[in-house]
């Protein structure tokens, strides 16, 4: 399919022109025609073609093994589908940073499927006997789990659907479990299934998810998903923003005319650390992955460093008025608190020597500042309520234990309470999307002490806090300041000596 511009036809990406890319342009290093699917996605997203995808690339590029085409399947809307089907499901990625781009054309993809429309029907891939391994980029809220239990919500509107229509699931939870009832019928051998979101023990959960749900249906089903599905921890690892419209201007530049509706970009750092199983798979370690027998350290390291300090700028610097991850790191007292948090609190928390810390933190805060990957407030803030847990408090708890002090989590609390009143501002750079939004709302209350100890009184978001009374104070102090003097004096306040002034 071609674009039609006024005077000249542009040629759309497809698997005919791939011979037409310029030297610079990284490609398969195999026919994409010729693959077989071995893999089925979930979630037919840029993290997920700028991340599994790409490393999959990478692997059958050095080893020439066609089995591991990839099924994306889209869960909900059609879009990025009807874009890539309309070029062979091809793809370019464009990797930037300090003003340069590494652009590759991925051809890993062998179909992309939009589940609602799917004649064949999710479960039914899932069984596919080619099919060895399912990976998964849902987000945490597509497995309808408790954030504190980590167990399946039974009241979930998409799980109460499934068990009534286990044939026709609609959340991926019930896509999964009606897949593996299928291999179970046909004494089949059972895929492997990687969870590839930012959840604490995010195999595990997903584990338990599944079986959770399969008990609502067949214990049976629940007692065989036990026995016999290996689902790895994994930890993911790779800053992907949402498609700009600059995006398709710059790869059709790249590739020399030719039009692409549907490219990535990330920055160049990656990383996938995913547990040890049994089974055939890509050499995915060629492709950048590395094979560990436990990835709690790894999982704990990338929760609380990157994606505990991405909510302490985003909220901080979304009530600053900063719009991106790149302009609240530019902001000096923000980049010396982000520092510090780091650094001071969540760090001591991990098995991390110090010399590997602080190399950690140096290339955390080098990302953060990349100005070429947008990363705007509301995707990085959104569903914070979710994310309390894991990437705040857990270590918020270990410090408390330890008789550390907590300026940067107890600012960061605050400057998500306040952002329930602060998103309705005219000139607000974030929007409030959060699934208990409607509830949190109703706590607000001009009292900051009064509203800070109304949120944290939320077990289904904070769990039980150590020393409540104190954290609800110090929360409470933190919001006060930033309602009252805003987010340069509130932070500068809670700035040790040896930070203060540092934005290195």
């Amino acid at each position: 399919m071609n674009t039609r511009v006024p005077g000249h036809v542009v040629p759309r990406l497809s698997a005919d022109l791939l011979h037409r890319l310029p030297e610079t342009v990284a490609r398969p290093g195999f026919a994409p025609r010729s693959l077989t699917t071995g893999i089925l996605h979930l979630g037919c997203g840029s993290f997920h073609r700028a991340h599994q995808a790409l490393a999959t690339q990478h692997a059958m590029n050095q080893t020439g093994d066609a089995r591991w085409g990839i099924a994306a399947v889209a869960i909900n809307r059609p879009t990025i589908v009807d874009a890539l089907r309309a070029q062979d499901n091809l793809y370019t990625t464009l990797l930037h940073e300090d003003g340069q781009a590494r652009v590759e054309v991925v051809g890993a993809l062998t179909e992309t499927v939009h589940a609602p429309s799917d004649s064949i029907g999710v479960p039914n891939r899932i069984a596919d006997p080619r099919v060895k391994i399912v990976t998964l980029t849902v987000t945490a809220s597509g497995y309808c789990v408790s954030p504190v239990t980590g167990r399946l919500e039974a009241d979930c509107p998409g799980v109460r659907h499934d068990v009534r229509h286990p044939t026709r699931p609609i959340t991926p939870i019930g896509m999964l479990t009606q897949g593996l009832e299928l291999v179970r019928r046909r004494g089949s051998t059972p895929p492997v299934v990687i969870s590839c979101d930012n959840l604490c023990a995010n195999g595990s959960t997903l584990r338990r998810a599944v079986i959770d749900f399969a008990l609502l249906r067949d214990d049976h089903l629940a007692e065989w998903i036990a026995r016999h599905v290996q689902f790895p921890n994994s930890v993911v690892d790779r800053i992907v923003q949402p498609t700009a419209p600059t995006d398709a201007a710059i790869a059709r530049n790249w590739l020399g005319g030719i039009d692409d509706h549907a490219p990535v970009s990330a920055e160049p750092f990656m990383t996938w650390t995913i547990e040890d199983f049994e089974g055939e798979r890509p050499q995915w370690e060629l492709g950048g992955a590395q094979f560990v027998a436990n990835v709690k350290d790894y999982e704990l390291a990338k929760l609380r460093l990157l994606n505990g300090t991405h909510m302490l700028l985003a909220y901080l610097g979304g009530v600053a008025g900063h719009r991106t991850i790149a302009e609240a790191t530019a902001d000096p007292a923000l980049a010396a608190l982000a520092r510090q948090f780091m650094l001071d609190e969540q760090g001591p928390t991990l098995a991390l020597p110090g010399p590997e810390l602080h190399r950690t933190v140096d290339d955390l805060m080098r990302r953060f500042r990349n100005p070429a990957i947008v990363q705007d407030m509301t995707r990085i803030g959104r569903n914070g309520s979710d994310k309390m847990i894991p990437r705040v408090v857990d270590a918020l708890r270990d410090n408390i234990a330890a008789g550390r002090p907590t300026p940067g989590a107890n600012l960061l609390i605050a400057a998500w309470i306040r952002w329930f009143t602060a998103s309705h501002h005219p000139d607000a750079v974030m929007e409030l999307i959060d699934p208990r939004a409607d509830s949190l709302t109703e706590l607000v209350d001009a009292d900051p002490h009064r509203c800070a100890q109304a949120f944290l009184q939320r077990t289904d978001i904070f769990g039980t806090l150590p020393e409540a009374q104190r954290v609800q104070r110090q929360v409470g102090d933190a919001l006060a300041d930033l309602t009252r003097d805003g987010v340069d004096a509130a932070v500068r306040r809670r700035l040790a000596p040896e930070w203060e002034g540092s934005n290195r």
